[in-house]
């Protein structure tokens, strides 16, 4: 059982992910359940280390739930928000850099790479608390501080993958 606690957590952020959908935005258990799913993207890959668990599977799982996490995450938000288009093109261009990055990884190790460095950690802790400041802070005074830490973090995944540095997989 020990060694399949990694997995469970992980698991059971596509499953609150996915009731995420049922249950209105501003609901109390929305934010619950949001906060527990990130929480849980947190701690599963230091739960999986020290329990000796880490695996490929493991690391798939973990990438399948993120992306269901975030698209959860934009179905629920994008409707409510109101982005300048400038803040969009910016947005846009973040993903460009690191789709670049993904390709070329692909390209030259036959593999999927995803770089695990503190600034892109510290990119997507802002981009998940970013839902969470919405009734507080205006958007156009928070988006460009993540859409900053967020450039810096694919300009320097450029550096890591055209450097070839080891990346996880």
């Amino acid at each position: 059982m020990k060694k399949h606690i990694a997995n469970i957590i992980t698991g059971s952020r596509i499953v609150f992910s996915l009731s995420l959908l049922f249950i209105p935005l501003s609901s109390a258990w929305f934010y619950a359940l949001y906060l527990f799913c990130g929480f849980s993207d947190m701690i599963d890959g230091a739960v999986a280390r020290r329990t000796k668990s880490a695996n490929e599977f493991g690391a798939r799982l973990d990438t399948v739930s993120d992306f269901v996490f975030l698209s959860v995450a934009l179905i629920k938000f994008l409707p409510h928000l109101h982005i300048p288009v400038w803040l969009w093109i910016w947005i846009g261009i973040i993903a460009l850099i690191k789709l670049g990055n993904v390709v070329w990884g692909f390209i030259r190790t036959k593999k999927l790479i995803s770089s695990h460095t503190v600034l892109n950690k510290v990119s997507g802790l802002l981009l998940f608390l970013l839902p969470v400041t919405i009734s507080f802070v205006d958007l156009t005074y928070t988006l460009p501080v993540v859409c900053t830490v967020a450039t810096v973090a694919a300009i320097h995944e450029v550096y890591d993958t055209y450097s070839e540095k080891k990346h996880d997989t």
